[in-house]
């Protein structure tokens, strides 16, 4: 859509209402049209500001996409959301002009939802603003400037202090896919319900039941529900990041994925004991390379692995790949039952690394897609579960993939392969992962993977930044205050090191005291019903204290949107007469400074080219609303200039993590069908970099653990 027709609209919708409210003295509404008016004239402003900005990114934003074919980059991604803003605020400017004599019509909650995202403009202005300074700043045609530069500290600076409660209330989600929001809605609902209890002496179980109970208030308060998330994002520690993204682990939500997912005859873990393997050189296929079991920080110790197979092909009933599992008893094999027919091993092999940020989840938390793709594809498919930071920080997980792709080559006879071709894939933490081991194939001289899948990678793992990296201030599933703790963590920056704690079992909750779990729900019962009370409970025309808490916040903010923060004073010099919001909470962020975080090993995308030729094809599947979409085009960008072979896809309108959503809205189904198709694409095509008589199995030796670890 023409963003000039947007703002024309924008302009007529505001003086068909303003007419209205300041026309019509009969309206019975007094108090609630005077912040309607007030909320109007406040949008008008920073649209008539926005409209010459925005003209400024559509005559350049072209010349920042990674090819004519492929447009994505985070200035037209700022446009973008600006715009979805814009609309928000013409449908509901059109609803209430045609609306407000209707004896159904909510004055206070439409006024409510208008301010909201008149609060949302505001931010976006400022955004639109600090983008501007970026494509003054850097070299025309760049996304970064990787000097780690004043702007970028400015930014972090800027974040700390902005307000950004109002994106995760009223607002939530609204640049993404519609049928993406009540999902939205419920992860933050369920992070903010799960704060409140964290840290209390309750298991898990007795958690998640107080944690539900209590997540009536935030239903029913979106501004409430804001505010909390904002205070949980900036401030809460990565042990309760940690926590909360490993309830995707937990059995109600596996078992729901497993019913959703195609049933698979092979699903179970493995544990590879640390011994040193041989393989041969690519080179020279008489030679042989050594490599050592992973044995940073604590020194040598076993990797863990998942198998996934849609059908049951040879060699995976063996007793030699079940003497490596971790089940106790060994898994049943589907070999037994009658009605299974054995195939023959898949010339296909994927070797999978999951997300998580470094720092959680495992491949159980992944399941759903792997299961999928292993029926799409008829390939095996193994998940390397690594070690996670901050216990684990770099290089332990890297060491772990590494040596786990080099067994799988030894030992693809066990997983029901012959591995003629490899494709390696992974999202977020774990597309990095993919070209880090592919680095570490081609500097140790063995044979490359024949291709990468990598879903919106992370590849610059610093606060360095870029315009998609500005919608760290709106992204409910990838904050700035939650990504920096990430990458710290993986650089070691936040804790001392060490061996992995070993996870509970599920049933542990279960058997804990009945009295202190049904302390735990009552008095969630009880929250929950004092929140559902609380804005019924009026005498007298008052209020309740969270409505008036509201309502006072929104009178100051709309009357001092344009006062400075004098906490702030000197972060950035926005146009005279504007100032954002500023949040009364103000965020800790701690910059990527540890020099490991530099290590091209870490950060692939400041790798040189020597450590990057050679690499396999690369297929980064990245989304336009994600804020680490700069990654992706900048390292495509770069490969290409190299002349290594490089695909980008950008899939529109979803977040970063779309791959675990597949089963959520048609728009992630496709999004995760371009994955598996870029995968196909790299077993179809491309001759065998190594066929099975050419790649024998080479002896393993057991390593003695070193002293210096």
């Amino acid at each position: 859509m023409d963003y000039k027709l947007v703002f024309a609209a924008l302009e007529t919708v505001c003086e068909d209402n303003i007419a209205i409210w300041c026309g019509d003295s009969d309206l019975p509404c007094g108090s609630v049209a005077k912040r309607l008016v007030t909320c109007l004239r406040q949008i008008q402003e920073h649209s008539r500001a926005l409209e010459p900005i925005v003209s400024i990114f559509t005559a350049v934003y072209h010349n920042y996409d990674f090819d004519a074919q492929t447009p994505g980059n985070g200035y037209r991604t700022l446009v973008k959301v600006l715009q979805s803003c814009l609309l928000h605020i013409i449908n509901k400017g059109r609803y209430i002009a045609s609306s407000y004599n209707s004896a159904f019509f909510r004055a206070e909650h439409n006024a409510s939802e208008l301010e909201a995202y008149c609060h949302a403009l505001c931010q976006l202005r400022a955004l639109l603003y600090l983008a501007q300074k970026l494509i003054n700043n850097n070299d025309y045609g760049h996304l970064y400037s990787l000097q780690g530069g004043d702007i970028s500290r400015r930014f972090v600076q800027e974040y700390s202090s902005m307000h950004k409660a109002c994106f995760y209330g009223r607002c939530l989600g609204f640049q993404f896919s519609p049928a993406l929001r009540p999902f939205l809605q419920t992860v933050v609902i369920s992070m903010i319900s799960y704060g409140e209890t964290y840290g209390k002496q309750t298991s898990g179980l007795g958690m998640a039941a107080l944690s539900l109970l209590t997540s009536g208030k935030y239903i029913m308060d979106p501004e409430l529900r804001g505010a909390e998330f904002e205070r949980i994002t900036q401030n809460l520690d990565l042990q309760f990041w940690k926590t909360f993204w490993n309830l995707t682990e937990s059995g109600l939500i596996t078992g729901f994925n497993r019913i959703v997912s195609n049933p698979v005859q092979v699903n179970f873990t493995l544990t590879v004991p640390p011994r040193t393997l041989r393989l041969p050189l690519a080179s020279d296929l008489s030679l042989s390379a050594t490599v050592s079991p992973p044995v940073a920080h604590w020194g040598p110790g076993p990797v863990h692995m998942r198998l996934i197979s849609y059908d049951l092909r040879e060699g995976q009933d063996s007793n030699e790949l079940l003497t490596f599992s971790r089940t106790d008893p060994p898994p049943i094999t589907a070999s037994s039952l009658p009605w299974v027919q054995k195939q023959p091993r898949s010339p296909w092999l994927i070797i999978h690394f999951h997300g998580g940020g470094f720092v959680s989840q495992t491949s159980k938390s992944h399941e759903n897609y792997l299961r999928n793709w292993s029926k799409e594809l008829s390939a095996p498919v193994l998940s390397v579960d690594y070690s996670l930071s901050p216990e684990a920080p770099f290089p332990r997980a890297l060491e772990e993939c590494f040596y786990a792709y080099c067994w799988a080559l030894n030992n693809c006879h066990l997983l029901g392969s012959t591995a003629e071709r490899v494709c390696l894939a992974g999202d977020s933490a774990g597309g990095n992962l993919c070209i880090t081991v592919s680095m570490k194939a081609i500097s140790t001289g063995i044979r490359v993977p024949d291709g990468i899948m990598a879903a919106y990678p992370a590849i610059l793992l610093t606060t360095d930044v870029s315009p998609s990296r500005l919608l760290t201030l709106i992204d409910p599933l990838l904050p700035l205050g939650v990504l920096t703790k990430c990458l710290n963590a993986y650089a070691g920056a936040e804790s001392q090191p060490g061996p992995p704690a070993v996870a509970s079992s599920s049933l542990s909750a279960l058997g804990r005291d009945t009295a202190v779990l049904l302390s735990d729900l009552t008095q969630g019962a009880s929250n929950w019903i004092q929140s559902y009370l609380d804005p019924m409970r009026t005498s007298g025309g008052a209020r309740s204290q969270s409505s008036q808490k509201r309502s006072q916040s929104n009178e100051t903010q709309n009357t001092s949107s344009h006062t400075s923060n004098p906490n702030c004073e000197g972060q950035f010099n926005y146009p005279q007469g504007f100032e954002p919001l500023r949040s009364e909470c103000l965020a800790f962020i701690r910059p990527t400074s540890s020099p490991v975080i530099r290590n091209p090993f870490v950060s692939p995308l400041l790798a040189p080219n020597n450590l990057l030729r050679g690499l396999p094809p690369v297929h980064i599947v990245a989304s336009a609303l994600d804020a680490l979409l700069d990654d992706s085009v900048v390292f495509a960008k770069k490969l290409r200039d190299m002349g290594q072979p490089v695909s980008l896809t950008v899939v529109e309108d979803l977040p970063h993590g779309f791959l675990s959503l597949s089963q959520f809205s048609k728009e992630t189904e496709v999004a995760a069908e371009i994955c598996v198709a870029q995968m196909k694409e790299i077993f179809e095509h491309g001759k065998p970099a190594c066929s099975p008589n050419k790649c024998p199995k080479l002896e393993e030796t057991f390593q003695s653990p070193s002293p210096s670890g």
